[in-house]
C-alpha cells in the first residue's frame, strides 16, 4: 500500500491508501476519490517529504513509540501508541463487519438499489460505488459508508 497526501481545490488536506500510484491515477480519473471534507472530487497529490530512514549510527531526532513494528512508521517519525491502537481496532472492526458481508464488487449501486425497494431480499453487502452513485443513494434514503481501513477485495487477490 502506498500513503499520499492529497488536497481538494478548497485546499483540504488528507491521506488516500492505494495499491500503486497507477491505482491512484485511475480512481482520479474515474472521479471516484473525494475529500472527505467538502465531497469535493477535484482531488490532486499535495507535497510529501520523503520518509528517509535515520542511519543506525545516529540518533534521530523523531519521538519514539512503544510500538516496535514497521507499519507504525511515518514520514514524520512513529505513530503514537494509542493512534495505532485506535487503527488496529478500526481495522479489526471492519473486518468483523466484512466477514458477515457478501462482496457484490460493482454491482453494489444496483443491489443497494434493489434492496431499498423491496425488490431483492436485504442482506449486509460491500462492493464499490463511484461518489456519484454514492452521493445519489444517499439522497434516496438508501445508508450507505465508505470502508475507513483500505480494502484488497476478494477477486483482486493473489
Amino acid at each position: 500500500m502506498i500513503v499520499f497526501d492529497l488536497s481538494c481545490d478548497h485546499s483540504h488536506s488528507f491521506e488516500g491508501w492505494f495499491r500503486s500510484s497507477d491505482d491512484y491515477a485511475q480512481q482520479r480519473v474515474s472521479g471516484l476519490l473525494s475529500c472527505p471534507i467538502c465531497g469535493s472530487t477535484n482531488i490532486s497529490k499535495a507535497p510529501m517529504a520523503p520518509a528517509v530512514p535515520v542511519r543506525s549510527n545516529r540518533s534521530s531526532s523523531a519521538p519514539s513509540s512503544s510500538i516496535g513494528s514497521e507499519d507504525s512508521q511515518f514520514a514524520n517519525g512513529q505513530m503514537p501508541e494509542e493512534v495505532a491502537n485506535a487503527f488496529r481496532a478500526l481495522a479489526a472492526a471492519q473486518q468483523k463487519a466484512l466477514s458477515k458481508s457478501e462482496w457484490v464488487g460493482d454491482r453494489f449501486a444496483e443491489d443497494a438499489r434493489a434492496m431499498h425497494y423491496g425488490e431483492a431480499d436485504e442482506k449486509p453487502i460491500h462492493g464499490r460505488a463511484t461518489a456519484e452513485d454514492a452521493r445519489a443513494m444517499l439522497n434516496e434514503g438508501i445508508a450507505v459508508a465508505p470502508l475507513l481501513v483500505p480494502y484488497a477485495p476478494p477477486d483482486e487477490l493473489n
